[in-house]
C-alpha cells in the first residue's frame, strides 16, 4: 500500500495534546491529502479533519486514584481503537504525550504490527527510568519537544529526534507584550487565572485562585481579574465558581487562554503546558497544583525532580515559585504575584528570565517535523 493510502491512528487525549497534534496533522494533509486519520482528538483535531473515533474530552482524567473508576472505560476504549487499528490495517499510530494510556496501547499496537511515533516524551526523567525499557520496547521512533530529552534517550537506546517545542509556532505567543502595574502608567494591572484543562483541575484550583484574587483586590483596588476557560471545560462550572467567590470577573472564551496571558500582569496558573506558554509571552506567575491526597502521597514517593512546573524544569531553577496541595493556600498565592501586580521592577526582573526559558525551546517548525517523521515511516514499511 502506498503512504498515500494510509490509515493512520492517532491519539491526542488531553487539551494540549489536541492542539499540537492538530497542526501535525493538517501538515500531514498537506503533503500527503489521501493520508486518513484517525482515534481519539478534540475539536481542534476535528477541524484538521481527523476522525474522531473518541472526543479527547473523555479520556480527561488526572491522578493515580482518581482515574481507578475510569480504567473499564478506557479500557473498552483502547480494545477499540486496537480493533479499528487492525480492521483498516493502519501501518502506523502517532501517540500524543498521555503516557498512562498510550504507554500500554503502545504495547497492544506492536504486537498488532502497527508502527509507533511517540510525539512528546513521556516525562521520565521526572517519574524515574521504569519507563524507559518499556518505551524502548514499544515506540519505533520519539519525536521529543525539549532538548535535553534528546541525549536522554539517545543513551538507552531509544530512536530519537528533537524537534523543538510546538509552542514556537503560535503567532500570539510570537512576541513578549507590555504590561500594567497598580500606581504606573493609566491602565489598572490585571490578573489572570488559568486553572486547568481538566475539570478535576478546575474545581481544584479555581476556588483558591478567586480567594486570592478577592485578597488582592482588597489591597489593589483597581485590579481587573480573568479567568481563562479551556476547551472542554464546561462554562457553568467556571461560573458557579466565579458567583460565588462574588467578585467581578471575565470569564475569557476556551479559545482565548493566550490572550489571557497577554493581557495579564501577572497569572495563577494550573501547572502543565500553560507555565511554558506564559513564559514565552514572559508573563509573571505563580505556578498551582492540587490532587486527590493519596495521589499526592504516591507521586511523592516517585517524583525525582525538585521542580513540577514546566517552566522551572525547563530553566533548570526555580524563576517562578510554585505551590503544591497544603501550600496552595489563598494567602500563599496573593503575596507570591503581589509585587508582579505592584512593582514593575520585580515584574520585568521575572520577565526577562523567562524569555530566556523560550531559547531552551529550540526553533519554529515542530508540526512540520513530526509530520514527515509520519511519512517517512510509511515509506520505511
Amino acid at each position: 500500500m502506498a503512504r498515500h493510502e494510509a490509515s493512520v491512528l492517532l491519539v491526542a487525549g488531553e487539551t494540549s495534546a489536541d492542539l499540537h497534534a492538530s497542526k501535525v496533522v493538517s501538515r500531514l494533509r498537506e503533503l500527503a491529502p489521501s493520508v486518513s486519520v484517525f482515534g481519539v482528538g478534540g475539536d481542534r483535531l476535528g477541524a484538521a479533519g481527523m476522525e474522531l473515533s473518541f472526543h479527547a474530552r473523555d479520556f480527561s482524567v488526572v491522578g493515580f486514584v482518581e482515574i481507578l473508576r475510569h480504567v473499564p472505560r478506557l479500557k473498552a476504549a483502547m480494545d477499540r481503537l486496537v480493533r479499528l487499528a487492525e480492521d483498516r490495517a493502519a501501518p502506523l499510530a502517532i501517540l500524543v504525550d498521555y503516557p498512562g494510556f498510550n504507554l500500554l496501547l503502545a504495547r497492544r499496537l506492536k504486537k498488532a504490527g502497527v508502527r509507533v511515533l511517540y510525539y512528546v516524551s513521556p516525562q521520565v526523567w521526572a517519574w524515574g527510568e521504569g519507563r524507559v525499557r518499556a518505551i524502548a520496547e514499544r515506540v519505533d521512533r520519539m519525536a521529543v519537544v525539549f532538548e535535553f530529552e534528546k541525549e536522554f534517550y539517545r543513551q538507552r537506546g531509544v530512536e530519537v529526534e528533537f524537534v523543538g517545542h510546538p509552542l514556537l509556532e503560535e503567532p500570539l505567543l510570537a512576541t513578549p507584550t507590555e504590561r500594567s502595574f497598580g500606581g504606573s502608567g493609566d491602565r489598572s494591572p490585571v490578573l489572570g487565572l488559568l486553572p486547568g484543562s481538566r475539570t478535576q483541575e478546575v474545581r481544584r484550583h479555581l476556588g483558591v485562585m478567586l480567594e486570592a484574587a478577592r485578597l488582592l483586590a482588597v489591597e489593589v483596588p483597581s485590579l481587573s481579574v480573568s479567568v481563562g476557560r479551556a476547551p472542554g471545560i464546561e462554562p457553568a462550572l467556571i461560573d458557579r465558581a466565579v458567583s460565588r467567590a462574588g467578585l467581578p470577573v471575565t470569564v475569557a472564551g476556551p479559545d482565548d487562554a493566550y490572550a489571557v496571558m497577554r493581557s495579564s500582569s501577572a497569572l495563577l496558573v494550573s501547572s502543565g503546558t500553560a507555565t511554558l506558554e506564559a513564559a514565552c509571552v514572559g508573563t509573571p506567575m505563580a505556578v498551582v497544583y492540587r490532587m486527590a491526597p493519596l495521589s499526592y502521597l504516591i507521586a511523592r514517593s516517585v517524583v525525582r525532580t525538585r521542580h513540577i512546573g514546566l517552566v522551572n524544569l525547563v530553566a533548570g531553577e526555580e524563576i517562578v515559585p510554585e505551590f503544591v496541595q497544603g501550600k496552595a493556600t489563598a494567602p500563599h498565592l496573593a503575596a507570591a504575584v503581589r509585587p508582579y501586580l505592584t512593582d514593575r521592577a520585580a515584574a520585568e526582573r521575572v520577565s526577562g528570565r523567562l524569555i530566556g526559558v523560550r531559547a531552551k525551546l529550540g526553533t519554529p517548525g515542530a508540526s512540520d517535523r513530526v509530520a514527515r517523521m509520519a511519512l517517512a515511516m510509511l515509506d520505511d514499511r
